[in-house]
């Protein structure tokens, strides 16, 4: 964050030293344009036109390096079609032609001049009153014995004389020193306003697509990966125990006629493995979506998660709000997976789990006093967070240095 005169020093430089710039490249952008546009008829004024065109680009990539400074943000940079491979020398020349955002650099290119002029202006007008009508009591003395030089008080009727022309130009001066700063920065954000929509908007709108396109291939690698864990659960636990009941119970059967005190004792242990059967389904189905997060929220189903870990859990939930089912799913199946994550290999004496809500997003904070080393990357056992996260534009972030502590926050979106 910079300070209000580093910000007022940024946007004042960006305004005067923009206006000589875009003088230029209006110039020769526009007689470029022109030149090629009234010469395609005799083919030459293709190879003008793509000059121009590249000629924008230059001129687009000084202004986008400028924006991030203005705008406090990084830009994303656009694609520029490149021609191919075995494309000739006439195909490689034209080939800025094809490319939409070349237009755009063009346009912006010929367009930023009325702009930046106004930026120029504003920001020279407001910086000139302020210095001279702040400093008007030094020069004053002399600019007051000039001969018939009449003041500005004077025509309006204020008076005149060296002292009234001292305290009007200096609150004059305060006037727009306490201005300055909104004004210098609303000059420069409206000539970088034209430079985001049309030197960067299309690149923006890309990025986005690629952030759902990445999304949706996150979602569906989670959703893929969970139901392969839990057809493996299925598998490896009530499916054999259940193999193993249907085989005690035949048995008992068998035992009904020969030896019915064997049978009750095989009936006795198929009781049992059916109560842990049980037990095993309702683990599982906990996982997928515990009736106590659909019907309570939050708050009570993590007190519940904390409460069925093996490792202490310092709980702080400072949310009993209600959210969408997918926000309030994703949080519960990231602590869940977490806290078991913990339990099986943190060997840690403590853990910590905190739910807050910070403006329009969910902050999940997880932490332990184990022995460190998780990892995010794909081919750890966070991974599939990674990947349910950000199939709701979510976002993990994994401290775990080997020896301990780990920190692993997820962030959600809730608004």
């Amino acid at each position: 964050m910079k300070s209000p005169f580093s910000r007022l020093g940024a946007d004042t430089r960006y305004t005067l030293l923009g206006f000589p710039l875009a003088v230029v490249s209006f110039c020769l952008l526009l007689v470029g344009f022109v030149a090629g546009l009234g010469t395609t008829v005799v083919w030459i004024g293709l190879p003008i036109m793509a000059g121009s065109l590249q000629m924008a680009r230059g001129f687009a990539e000084i202004e986008r390096s400028s924006l991030p400074g203005i705008l406090g943000r990084p830009v994303p940079r656009p694609r520029y079609k490149a021609a191919p491979p075995n494309a000739g020398r006439m195909r490689r020349l034209v080939q800025p032609l094809t490319r939409g955002q070349s237009w755009l650099d063009l346009l912006h290119g010929i367009f930023v001049f009325p702009i930046a002029l106004v930026s120029f202006v504003v920001t020279l007008v407001w910086w000139s009153v302020t210095i001279a009508g702040l400093t008007y009591p030094l020069y004053g003395l002399v600019t007051e014995r000039i001969p018939h030089n009449t003041q500005l008080p004077e025509l309006l009727g204020i008076g005149s004389g060296y002292v009234t022309d001292s305290v009007f130009y200096v609150i004059l001066g305060a006037v727009f020193g306490i201005t300055l700063l909104p004004v210098v920065r609303a000059a420069a954000l409206l000539r970088a306003g034209l430079g985001r929509a049309l030197l960067t908007g299309v690149a923006e709108l890309q990025e986005r697509i690629d952030d759902l396109t990445e999304g949706r291939a996150a979602a569906v690698s989670a959703e893929a990966s969970a139901l392969r864990r839990l057809e493996r659960d299925i598998h490896d636990g009530p499916q054999q125990r259940l193999v193993h009941l249907a085989m005690e119970l035949s048995r008992a059967q068998r035992q009904l006629k020969k030896d019915p005190q064997a049978a009750h004792a095989t009936l006795g242990e198929a009781i049992t493995a059916t109560r842990e059967t049980l037990d095993e389904l309702r683990a599982l189905s906990r996982g997928i979506a515990p009736p106590i997060l659909s019907d309570r929220g939050l708050a009570p189903a993590l007190a519940a998660l904390a409460g069925r870990c093996t490792v202490p859990v310092d709980l702080d939930v400072q949310t009993a709000e209600r959210y969408t089912a997918v926000v309030e799913n994703t949080i519960y199946y990231v602590a869940a997976e977490t806290l078991t994550n913990i339990a099986k290999h943190s060997r840690a004496q403590l853990c910590t789990l905190s739910l807050m809500r910070m403006g329009d997003t969910l902050v999940l904070a997880i932490g332990d006093d184990g022995v460190g080393g998780a990892h995010a990357a794909k081919g750890h056992g966070l991974a599939g967070l990674g990947d349910r996260l950000r199939a709701v534009d979510g976002e993990l972030l994994v401290q775990s240095p080997v020896g301990g502590p780990t920190l692993i926050v997820a962030e959600v979106p809730c608004g």
